[in-house]
């Protein structure tokens, strides 16, 4: 690397702020770097606990935050406010990268702005699959952007599918195995005092409306509730991403407050999340984070409906429908099945920001051509 670069990374979402935490703590600490974090969807809303607050206090600095609330239902119009703030903050910023994560409109947008103002776009852990708009949006980033970070091999042979040049592709694993070491977490007792959680035992419950199905959303919640409460078990209930249907969903949850089996956060710390998640006795929705991150500590996952479908399928996953004799079933084999030990290569060895960095102050990436070729097959 010849010179002094800006980078800006974006993020929209808890999770994605997860993903992108480690790759930016390293470049921060590099002198070689001037990083800038804009920040703006979910982040900034008092519903979700405005997580925005867990950036400040992870000591990262040049914080810019922008609001984009339009309403859960209209996505679209997200877009276009997103598009228009970070167009604007661009244009007094004018950084040599922006660095995107994932599926999400506020990516989306990110790769827009980027890719129409001839700036690199670096998208991390694209050419996956699922079951929902988010793989509309996923593969939508992908074209916009010039430089992609994945996480396996699978997702670089489908990225070369779309036409995306082999050189531009990059295996760097999913970063959030960088913060998922057991001994660098906060410790149980420290977790379950700072969010006052009384259970020894407890399932953790993630369950996000599908987009593309939302005319079902209330028969689907209601059926999910009406499983938990038949349930014995305790629960750590998350709130939904504020995806069309959230409001259906946690409509439902209302019926869960105020029992003494059910502890309900709007969001929490990402690693106080990890480190409940990994002494959960299981995890049960729809959440990547049962693709994801459970698997990766052993823990049984029971996904509800077609949320993850095509998502890498480990053996600690069971997938289930919308029936709450199927689901409560489950729940009842998950404690007592003891868990296969699985390899998790797949999704990298836990030095993502490494390789991201060696990327970074490498010249190569730097004289990739803003002007995208397709590549035949």
């Amino acid at each position: 690397m010849n010179n002094f670069k800006k980078i800006v990374f974006l993020t929209g979402t808890r999770a994605d702020f997860g993903k992108l935490k480690s790759l930016i703590k390293i470049t921060q600490e590099n002198l070689n770097f001037d990083v800038q974090i804009f920040v703006t969807g979910m982040h900034l809303d008092e519903k979700y606990g405005s997580t925005v607050n867990e950036i400040y206090k992870s000591g990262f600095k040049n914080i810019h935050t922008f609001k984009n609330h339009v309403g859960a239902e209209f996505m679209d119009r997200a877009l276009a406010k997103t598009i228009v703030g970070f167009s604007e903050y661009i244009a007094s910023q004018q950084p040599d990268l922006i660095v995107v994560h994932g599926d999400r409109v506020e990516a989306l947008a990110g790769a827009i702005v980027g890719s129409l103002n001839n700036i690199l776009v670096s998208h991390i852990e694209g050419g996956e699959i699922s079951g929902t708009i988010d793989e509309l949006i996923r593969h939508s980033v992908s074209k916009l952007s010039h430089l992609h970070l994945v996480s396996n091999n699978e997702a670089k042979k489908r990225l070369i599918q779309m036409g995306e040049l082999e050189s531009s592709i990059y295996v760097i694993g999913s970063p959030d195995l960088d913060l998922m070491n057991p001994s660098n977490l906060p410790s149980l007792k420290t977790v379950k005092e700072y969010y006052e959680i009384p259970f020894d035992h407890y399932g953790i419950v993630m369950f996000h409306p599908v987009t593309t199905d939302y005319k079902n959303i209330k028969v689907v919640a209601k059926c999910f509730v009406d499983t938990l409460l038949k349930s014995d078990e305790n629960y750590v209930v998350i709130y939904p991403n504020n995806d069309l249907g959230t409001e259906e969903i946690l409509e439902e949850y209302k019926r869960l407050e105020n029992n003494s089996r059910f502890k309900i956060y709007p969001s929490l710390r990402f690693e106080y999340f990890l480190r409940l998640l990994k002494e959960s006795k299981f995890i049960i929705g729809n959440s990547s984070a049962g693709v994801r991150e459970a698997p990766y500590y052993k823990v049984p996952t029971i996904d509800i409906g077609t949320r993850q479908n095509n998502r890498a399928q480990a053996n600690s996953i069971i997938n289930v429908s919308y029936d709450t004799d199927e689901i409560l079933s489950k729940i009842d084999n998950v404690r007592h099945k003891k868990q296969e030990v699985i390899d998790i290569t797949e999704f990298g060895e836990g030095n993502s920001n490494e390789l991201f960095l060696r990327l970074l102050e490498s010249d190569v990436i730097w004289k990739v051509n803003c002007q995208k070729q397709f590549q035949d097959l």
